[in-house]
């Protein structure tokens, strides 16, 4: 069998067990999760931008937001390092390799606007959020190339603050899954928000005299 035939294969084995093992979500949350008012969502930095859905991830990255708003427990803030807990979001498009367009930054927006069920919020960004690790604009050349990454979408919660960039540590809370970041409904939104609200009452539970 072909060097490149056993390396594909070998990635094909690590992303199935990986998305497997995802979808068992963590039933202990930590405090941080628990205590956090503010919340930032990036898409992914290493998540190329797709040559046949190339707005599919800054549409699950402002879907996610709105879930996030309209739930009102978090508040979506634009800069990262103010941030309680940052989020990530990658749509999968059910293929292991795809054809993407590399070098684009996935986090530049000069303005975002955010709707919800309570209204509309409007905020201003200057430049990448500085906590992403995405490439500074003009760093890297547009081109055509292909990505090897999970099939199914992914929603990915850091801890947030001061210290280490978020992105840089592991991950406190993920859900990976098919149609995880379908609008308008964002599953991954409302699994999270079961999670949280579970270990609250359970918290209540064990506090009471």
């Amino acid at each position: 069998m072909p060097i490149r035939m056993r390396v594909l294969l070998s990635l094909v084995l690590l992303f199935t067990c990986v998305a497997i093992a995802d979808k068992k979500k963590k039933d202990t949350l930590s405090p941080e999760i628990l205590n956090a008012q503010t919340v930032v969502v990036l898409v992914d930095p290493d998540a190329g931008m797709s040559t046949s859905a190339p707005l599919a991830n800054r549409t699950a990255q402002e879907d996610v937001e709105k879930a996030l708003a309209n739930w009102g427990r978090l508040k979506p803030v634009l800069i990262g390092n103010t941030a309680d807990l940052v989020i990530t979001v990658r749509k999968g498009n059910g293929k292991i390799v795809q054809p993407t367009v590399s070098g684009e930054p996935t986090n530049d927006r000069p303005v975002v606007v955010v709707p919800s069920d309570n209204g509309i919020h409007v905020g201003v960004q200057q430049g990448r959020p500085p906590d992403s690790t995405q490439p500074p604009p003009g760093s890297t050349a547009p081109g055509l190339g292909g990505e090897v990454g999970p099939t199914e979408d992914t929603f990915l919660v850091y801890v947030g603050g001061s210290g280490a960039p978020p992105l840089e540590r592991a991950p406190v809370w993920r859900y990976v899954a098919k149609n995880a970041l379908h609008s308008p409904d964002v599953p991954a939104v409302a699994e999270f928000r079961k999670a949280v609200e579970a270990a609250i009452k359970q918290q209540q539970k064990t506090t009471k005299p």
